[in-house]
């Protein structure tokens, strides 16, 4: 088993607005989130959260702290999200075990010391994608499938944005500290996201990618709204998306991806919206 660990500093949208192709791909595009019997792990500096993949593959792998965090275990003072977007596996969370299918999610609250993630076939490996934020107390762990979740439909296929919101670890479904996952999935024919666009001041968040066909790709908006730019993005890679920053993407193809996010409020419908006639 091996870990992976990279940080990312916060920038500002002065600095943003003067930044290539390869600076705004090196500050917000991460780029390997699975490796075999390895943990891939990004800390962002916006709100301290960290994004992550773990593919075990041959046995368990036990998710530890990195020195960075200073902590003598991963959720000494975090809470965690997980959701599976591979074969069929478990997450072990102090003793008890947890079996998790394809796009079935998993939160895990602050103090438990000791998680560990294993594949039921090896041949057809879990992919646990992750996602961490800092925790100020104590919620129990609780299994959330799709029949479980808040589930919203939006969209239409006449603006090529018709998909399914999958509201899964939420505090109107389980209760968090800040932390809140979901996932988003677009119809065929449909190939646009969050739209129209928004920011939300209060909370940062971090977009995950997948399902997307080979040979296709997503075009991520980012930026001030009045000061746009754009990030291509592969299958099973994420951006992250800063407070200020509007967050949308289109593909070649329709997809699926997983937003998560952490800050100040819970209230998923608190956004900024921005009129796409007003994007710069």
């Amino acid at each position: 088993m091996k870990t992976y660990f990279e940080g990312r500093f916060a920038c500002s949208p002065r600095e943003v607005r003067g930044m290539d192709t390869e600076e705004l791909r090196t500050n917000f595009l991460i780029t390997s989130l699975f490796k075999p019997d390895s943990v891939c792990l990004t800390l962002s500096h916006y709100d301290r959260y960290i994004a992550g993949g773990i593919m075990p593959v041959e046995g368990h792998i036990g998710l530890v702290a990195p020195e960075a965090l200073k902590a003598d275990y991963f959720l000494e003072r975090r809470e965690l999200g997980v959701i599976n977007i591979g074969g069929s596996g478990k997450v072990v969370a102090d003793g008890k075990s947890y079996d998790l299918n394809y796009k079935e999610a998993l939160y895990i609250g602050r103090g438990t010391k000791a998680v560990s993630f294993i594949s039921d076939d090896p041949e057809r490996p879990a992919k646990f994608y992750i996602n961490s934020a800092p925790a100020h107390t104590a919620y129990p762990a609780v299994k959330v499938s799709k029949e479980n979740a808040e589930v919203v439909e939006l969209g239409a296929a006449e603006t090529a944005n018709k998909r399914t919101i999958n509201k899964l670890i939420v505090n109107s479904v389980v209760k968090t500290c800040q932390l809140q996952m979901g996932m988003t999935e677009l119809k065929e024919g449909s190939v646009w996201n969050t739209m129209p666009p928004h920011t939300h001041d209060r909370r940062m968040e971090v977009y995950f990618y997948f399902e997307v066909p080979d040979g296709q790709a997503i075009c991520h908006f980012m930026g001030d709204p009045l000061e746009t730019r754009h990030i291509w993005v592969q299958n099973e890679q994420a951006v992250i998306s800063p407070d200020w920053s509007v967050h949308a993407g289109s593909g070649t193809s329709n997809y699926t991806f997983i937003w998560g996010m952490a800050g100040e409020n819970l209230d998923y419908g608190d956004m900024d919206h921005c009129a796409v006639t007003e994007l710069r």
